[in-house]
């Protein structure tokens, strides 16, 4: 099989080429070689390369793709077949008329996507939970049940494009005869026109409702995580389906901990007595209180772990950890026993020796 030649090449453009660029180059070339302005035998195939070279490179993401793989066989990189002839059709028609190579009565929408925002605490975000969120949303309307017409009332099949909701031109040129179909102005693609609008909602179909959504948030949720729910946002358009809602996780900040990742972190301050002698500390946990013995001659600066008292992994089965950041304390004012009894210690203890 013969190796295709670089789609930049066929069209005689740059790789830096800009889109408009790159659409006069397909006009001038297309004009040149179409089979019905060119009889040469080998017309036929080139307008085919040229035809496949400009649909790849007018699209920005099928450009993006091509110019960092390449071709890929037969099978284009987006999963076609590349016969050619036919690939881009509809480009050519706009490029030369500015119009469509098809067109179709509209067909039902989904309704717009909303977000709200859901701000949790730590414990929440660990634990997971379960939040009302409270929105307004687009609904069909509650008269006349999102058919825009007055309760009674049908709606009259539109006589500009026989209920079709399409309107056809056939235009000439040396291409030969192309047919270019359009939306209805006067319905809108719809093929009917509404003639007595439902009073409640002016025609519209819809209704602004506040309405409260229950949310379940799963355990180990992070500050800037996204929950969509499928079904809770706007009410679609022409019989099409609602649209989803996405949940915004905001963790608010903690009293005590700090959370890295699944593990939560805890700054235990101790005194020097404690630190020398030893003591067992009273440490707060996502659960509650526990009991922490620290050894004597402790460091600053020195961690303990309680394994799997962090947060829940999201996607995973346990949880991280917590750990526990001592810090020895330095007083910054003393009694005038303390400070006696700190000048014993220091005669005592002597200068310390470099390690």
């Amino acid at each position: 099989m013969a190796e295709k030649r670089d789609y930049y090449e066929v069209l005689g453009v740059g790789r830096d080429a800009a889109g408009d660029d790159i659409k006069k180059a397909f006009r001038k070339l297309a004009f040149q070689y179409h089979p019905d302005h060119n009889h040469d035998d080998e017309a036929s195939d080139k307008f085919k390369e040229i035809n496949e070279a400009y649909e790849v490179l007018c699209d920005p993401t099928k450009r993006a793709a091509y110019d960092r793989f390449g071709q890929t066989g037969s099978v284009n990189l987006f999963g076609q077949e590349s016969d050619g002839f036919d690939m881009g059709f509809g480009d050519i028609f706009e490029a030369f008329f500015g119009g469509s190579a098809a067109g179709a009565r509209q067909a039902p929408e989904k309704g717009a996507t909303l977000q709200i925002n859901v701000s949790l605490t730590l414990e929440e975000a660990a634990f997971g939970c379960e939040k009302e969120v409270t929105l307004v949303r687009s609904e069909y309307c509650s008269e006349c049940q999102g058919t825009r017409s007055k309760t009674g009332s049908q709606p009259e099949r539109c006589s500009n494009c026989n209920g079709s909701g399409q309107i056809k031109q056939v235009k000439s040129s040396v291409f030969g005869r192309f047919t270019n179909v359009t939306a209805c102005p006067k319905c809108r693609g719809e093929g009917r026109i509404i003639t007595e609008p439902c009073p409640k909602c002016r025609g519209t179909g819809r209704e602004r409702h506040q309405r409260t959504v229950p949310v379940k948030i799963p355990a180990g949720v992070n500050e800037g995580n996204q929950m969509g729910i499928r079904g809770q946002g706007d009410a679609g358009s022409r019989g099409g389906p609602s649209g989803d809602l996405i949940v915004n996780i905001t963790v608010r900040r903690h009293e005590y901990f700090t959370r890295q990742g699944d593990d939560i972190y805890y700054e235990l301050p101790i005194n020097f007595a404690q630190a020398a002698l030893g003591t067992e500390a009273t440490v707060p946990t996502l659960e509650g209180d526990t009991k922490l013995r620290i050894p004597a001659g402790c460091q600053s600066g020195a961690n303990f772990r309680f394994r799997n008292k962090g947060i829940t992994h999201l996607q995973d089965r346990g949880r991280g950890d917590q750990i526990i950041n001592v810090s020895v304390t330095t007083p910054d004012s003393l009694t005038k026993e303390q400070r006696q009894l700190f000048e014993q210690l220091a005669q005592s203890l002597g200068q310390p020796k470099r390690k």
